[in-house]
């Protein structure tokens, strides 16, 4: 079998109906490979680590069985286990120490595209590209919106991967903005 993001995709569709989740896996996906050009790693690695990171959410979603049950699939499958790791360490309940970039970019991410995603639809033009990453911090103290998104793993995030919060924001605003079509988030219609 090939380990590649056409493999990647199929799992994911295998698994995840929801079109919302399926948007969320792209947004990670385009994210993670922005942040592997930045560090010379593989980004197609990065990228599929990205796609594949929440594929057993909709099946699985309790903290007792999101992550496990995925993890599992991918290790039965053959997948690569540094990617299994860096899948496995995006959840802290699940105790994998996020010790490699590819862990550590995936925690950074993950949280942050859904709360641009919340951002970016709350705007009138709906476009991420548009969104000010000011807007984005002040949003973040409104424990009001977006309620579900943790903000201290966002912050956190940022901080494991050694970027200002506030460039953090605009890298991965702008990964998602090369994607935006494909998101819907390519600005009112």
């Amino acid at each position: 079998m090939p380990y590649d993001r056409d493999a990647a995709w199929k799992l994911l569709c295998d698994w995840t109906e929801n079109a919302n989740l399926r948007k969320h896996a792209l947004a990670v996906e385009a994210s993670m490979r922005a942040h592997g050009r930045r560090l010379g790693a593989d980004e197609n690695a990065f990228g599929i680590v990205g796609l594949l990171h929440d594929f057993d959410y909709e099946k699985n979603p309790t903290a007792e069985t999101h992550v496990y049950a995925g993890a599992r699939v991918l290790r039965e499958q053959g997948w690569p286990e540094a990617w299994v790791r860096a899948i496995e360490g995006h959840a802290d309940y699940t105790g994998v120490p996020r010790d490699t970039d590819m862990a550590r970019c995936l925690f950074a991410v993950d949280e942050l595209t859904g709360f641009l995603t919340a951002a970016t639809l709350v705007r009138p033009d709906k476009a991420i590209a548009n969104v000010p990453v000011e807007s984005v911090l002040k949003r973040m103290k409104d424990k009001a919106f977006a309620r579900s998104v943790n903000r201290e793993d966002i912050r956190r995030g940022a901080e494991e991967i050694g970027m200002e919060l506030a460039a953090h924001i605009a890298f991965v605003r702008d990964a998602m903005a090369s994607i935006a079509s494909e998101l819907g988030l390519a600005g009112a219609t």
